[in-house]
């Protein structure tokens, strides 16, 4: 079959595009910018000519124009929990769904499948009212069929709700948390998630139906934090108040894990809602499939993790920061109006041991000089609003454009030209760049060239790079000569 999938930067999608690629399907990536995309590792090189990139913006329908036509199916994993929750965020998602079912009506394809939410309440969160009027809007194409899958908290390496239960039990040996604990729940894990996604593709008994998805275990989040403590075998303690408001729990989570302020507000409008499987809707009837146990699905995440096998995180798609949707056009470093902090080292080590230190920058390795400064530093941005330092790296030793670095985005990740470029995505009064390039010398050496670039924006920009000026002298320098000896 020939598939469309949308959101294929995204958690889900690039956990997908391996699955239908092995099956034999072809797929077209719709993608807003394609030098985002990378294709996933677990893909292997003979399944490369069966995926190709289609760029456009749901948002503008004319972008959508040049979309293949000729396709059997489509998947519809665009969605965000980053809104402000207001009408706009829900206004902007109908408006996409539309622009989506106006393109479907003008292709061949027989089927649409969209992951959603269970919403089963009758006082739903906006971004759970949105997903079910996200529904209604695909149910209208005339010609592709919807196929709707409802799930519960998604527990995998990398996702959301994995990292963010995670990061509270890690983080809080005593917890003081707010009602939304006893909120219940039928978490999913990640596989069993792939296997539906691809179990209703072009099967006859799904078409124009919608389906809840869940595991086999109905907990609180109160019993997936102590879950996910026994499983680490940590002693934690659980104080539930009421006097914490949606605002103030949103601040709570926000400081304490590794999520935005604006994901971290979403997610705490929708942990009001009970999101347990309906029978009546449970996929069970028509595609009977064991689902892993919370536990199971825990102790995957975490093998997977300690494997540096985490193909995809929540924090990839560009809602778990700041920065805008053509960040990438930021990756010719501009040459006026500039400050750079300029770092040659000379060095005979191998190069291929340099890049190494390189390409392992930040995460658990860190910034290789006064990394107290770079956790003072993320502190400062978790306070205004930024994402911190928090969100660490997809994978300990790669990297690829589009990934997340603690608070910088990679720009270009290209190891045959040995150049890194990263992209401030902290808060900041400008733009900033971090680059790190060798360089071979006729003599046989080579040269580390490690520059800092900042673009400022009036008065406070300039007033911004004269006062963390007297770091740099410590910082930069430590840097580029740790990034030359480390590991000798």
């Amino acid at each position: 079959m020939k598939i469309l999938l949308t959101g294929a930067t995204g958690y889900i999608g690039q956990r997908l595009l391996p699955v239908l690629a092995a099956a034999g399907h072809e797929v077209v990536c719709l993608v807003r910018d394609a030098r985002r995309f990378a294709l996933p590792d677990t893909l292997p090189a003979s399944r490369y000519p069966q995926v190709s990139t289609a760029e456009g913006d749901l948002l503008k329908p004319d972008s959508l124009a040049a979309l293949p036509l000729d396709i059997d199916a489509a998947y519809y994993l665009v969605h965000s929990m980053s809104g402000d929750g207001g009408e706009n965020f829900f206004d902007l998602e109908q408006a996409s769904a539309q622009h989506f079912a106006d393109y479907l009506d003008r292709t061949t394809a027989r089927q649409v499948i969209y992951l959603s939410g269970i919403a089963n309440d009758h006082d739903l969160s906006v971004h759970l009212r949105s997903r079910r009027a996200v529904e209604d809007v695909l149910g209208r194409a005339h010609t592709a069929q919807l196929t709707v899958l409802r799930a519960s908290i998604i527990i995998g390496s990398g996702s959301a709700s994995f990292e963010i239960i995670r990061d509270i039990v890690e983080k809080l040996p005593v917890m003081v948390t707010p009602r939304w604990l006893n909120s219940r729940c039928q978490p999913l894990g990640i596989r069993d998630v792939m296997f539906y996604l691809e179990a209703v593709l072009d099967n006859p008994a799904c078409l124009g139906q919608r389906f809840d998805l869940g595991g086999p275990d109905v907990l609180t989040y109160k019993e997936m934090l102590l879950g996910l403590a026994a499983v680490r075998n940590y002693k934690r303690w659980i104080v539930t108040v009421p006097v914490l408001t949606p605002r103030l729990s949103s601040w709570w989570l926000y400081l304490v894990t590794s999520t935005s302020f604006s994901l971290a507000q979403s997610l705490v409008e929708s942990l009001k809602n009970d999101t347990v499987v309906d029978p009546a809707r449970s996929i069970e009837r028509v595609v009977p499939h064991r689902c892993m146990s919370y536990r199971e699905a825990l102790a995957l995440a975490f093998r997977r993790i300690e494997q540096n096998e985490v193909v995809s995180s929540w924090s990839d798609a560009m809602s778990s920061g700041t920065l805008r949707p053509d960040y990438m056009n930021a990756i010719q470093i501009p040459k006026n109006g500039m400050f750079f902090d300029r770092q040659q080292r000379r060095f005979t080590r191998p190069v291929t041991e340099v890049l190494e230190n390189i390409w392992r920058i930040g995460g658990e390795r860190g910034w290789y000089k006064t990394d107290w400064l770079w956790r003072i530093r993320g502190i400062m941005d978790k306070l205004v609003g930024g994402v911190g330092l928090r969100r660490g790296r997809r994978s300990p030793n790669h990297l690829r454009a589009g990934d997340p670095l603690d608070f910088w985005r990679v720009l270009v990740a290209d190891q045959a030209t040995k150049r890194l470029l990263l992209y401030a995505e902290m808060k900041l009064p400008g733009e900033a760049w971090l680059q790190f390039r060798i360089v071979d010398n006729p003599d046989g050496s080579h040269t580390l060239e490690q520059l800092a670039a900042y673009r400022p924006e009036g008065l406070l920009g300039r007033l911004y790079w004269y006062s963390v000026l007297p770091f740099h002298g410590i910082i930069f320098k430590g840097m580029v000569e740790n990034l030359i000896s480390y590991g000798r």
